[in-house]
Formats: structure tokens, C-alpha cells, sequence
């Protein structure tokens, strides 16, 4: 019996022996395990991809007779030369973008001429992928295009004046360009027109008095004068003047002094975005 006590103290001191001699390996496996595991998770350093970018550097009309617009784009980095480059017109109506024009790029430039008619429009331009470069769109610029048209191509929006006043367009197969008309009316009579100036900014006038006297013709911003001038028997003249605002133009003849009432050709043209 004095010997089982015994026995039992060897046994639980080679299990803790044992146990002495297993229990550090654990550790130094679970260290390693993290170490591997912390080194697989690094993620490789991100890489950004080159940029191009497109702007307008200036738009404006550059032949306000034909309608020219010139626009002067940069691209940066500078695309291979000769790159075709769209010019870009937003389409209101149909509510996308549509291709009005295009240039071929020159360093890192690009110049675009199209021709339109006047307009309020917003423009952009394009510039396709080239490796390594993404295609690059420009911001886009609202522009205001002004033209020279007749000042009739909308027609009158009223005529008047006393003493048989006669205010007459010529038709488009005589007149194309909706410019002309004849003013007259008898002695001593006026004779007047309103045309729909909204979107002008400027108003060209060619005046020949046709009478045996003096008349005066004047522009009036709705029924205000503003401003007017004196033509003898059988003289030619211009009466031009900013209209900027005005959304009513008068055109108005008035009998100074004539033996048998005033009577003038014009030949009319504004400067419009519409």
C-alpha cells in the first residue's frame, strides 16, 4: 500500500512533464500561422492610370455674314497629330449631343470651324482613347451666336402711320434675304413698321429717299424714338444703332417737306441669335 502513493506522484509528474514539453510548441506554430497571415493580406500599392484632358480655350463667331463659328480647343497631354477632334452642339428638342463639326489636333491643339445659324447653344469637345489615355470630354461652354438676317424674315408684327401710309416687304422670289421693303404714304403722312427684335443686338439700315422732299426716318424702341436722321431729295444713308434689349424695332418714315409725301426703299438687316 506504501508504494501506490508513490506510484501516483510519478505518473502525475510525467504527465506534467509531458505537458511542460508540448506546451511552448503551440505558440511559436500560432506565431508563424499569423506572421503568414498578416503577410498575404498586403495589398500590392494601388496604380493610377493616366489622364487626358480636353477644353475649350475660346469660341466666337469669326464671319457673322456666313454664320462662322471658330473654336480653339487644348489637349493635354498633347494626342498624336492629326487626331480628329468633334465639336459638340447640345440639342435641346432631342435632348442629346450631336456632332456639328471637327478638327484634326496639332500639338496640343485643335482648331474647329462650323458654320450655323444663330443660335443660344451649348457646346463640348471629344477626344477619343489612345493608349494609355481614357477618351477625355471637354467642360462644356454656353455660346451666343449672333448673324446678320433680314430684319423681316419673321414677317411684321403690325404697320401703320396716317395719310394712305403703304408699308410694303418685298416678296421672298424678289427679296430672298427678307431685308427690302418700300415706305410711303401722302404729303404730309408717316408711315411705320414693328418687327420682332428679341435675340438682336445691332440693326443695320440702307435708306434711299425716293420723294421730291425731305423726310425723316427714325428707330423706335416700341413707340420711343431713339434715334433718326434727316435725308434730302434722292440721297442715299445708313441709320444703324444697338437694339440690345429691344424686343419691339419701329421703323418709321415721316414726311418733312415733299411735294407729293415721303417715300423710301431700305434694305434692313440685325444682327440675331435667332
Amino acid at each position: 500500500m506504501g508504494r501506490r502513493p508513490l506510484l501516483r506522484s510519478v505518473v502525475g509528474l510525467s504527465a506534467l512533464a509531458l505537458t511542460g514539453c508540448a506546451a511552448p510548441v503551440a505558440p511559436a506554430d500560432s506565431a508563424l500561422s499569423l506572421g503568414r497571415t498578416a503577410s498575404a493580406s498586403v495589398a500590392p500599392a494601388s496604380v493610377t492610370a493616366p489622364a487626358r484632358t480636353a477644353k475649350i480655350h475660346s469660341i466666337r463667331t469669326t464671319d457673322a455674314t456666313k454664320g462662322v463659328i471658330t473654336v480653339v480647343g487644348t489637349l493635354s497631354p498633347a494626342p498624336k497629330t492629326g487626331t480628329r477632334i468633334p465639336l459638340h452642339q447640345w440639342i435641346p428638342s432631342a435632348r442629346r449631343w450631336q456632332e456639328v463639326a471637327h478638327g484634326y489636333s496639332s500639338g496640343a491643339s485643335v482648331t474647329i470651324r462650323t458654320v450655323q445659324p444663330g443660335s443660344v447653344r451649348t457646346y463640348r469637345i471629344a477626344v477619343g482613347p489612345q493608349a494609355p489615355y481614357a477618351a477625355a470630354v471637354s467642360p462644356m461652354i454656353s455660346f451666343k451666336h449672333y448673324v446678320w438676317r433680314g430684319i423681316f424674315r419673321k414677317g411684321l408684327l403690325a404697320a401703320g402711320g396716317n395719310r394712305g401710309p403703304q408699308f410694303t416687304v418685298i416678296p421672298p422670289a424678289e427679296g430672298p434675304r427678307r431685308a427690302e421693303a418700300d415706305l410711303l404714304a401722302d404729303k404730309g403722312g408717316y408711315v411705320w413698321g414693328d418687327v420682332n427684335s428679341t435675340g438682336c443686338s445691332y440693326v443695320r439700315n440702307w435708306l434711299g429717299n425716293l420723294t421730291d422732299g425731305t423726310v425723316r426716318t427714325s428707330l423706335h424702341n416700341g413707340t420711343k424714338a431713339m434715334t433718326s436722321v434727316l435725308q434730302k431729295q434722292e440721297t442715299e444713308t445708313w441709320l444703324n444703332h444697338k437694339i440690345l434689349g429691344v424686343t419691339r424695332l419701329r421703323l418709321q418714315v415721316t414726311d418733312v417737306k415733299s411735294g407729293y409725301g415721303p417715300y423710301v426703299a431700305v434694305d434692313s438687316i440685325m444682327l440675331c441669335t435667332n
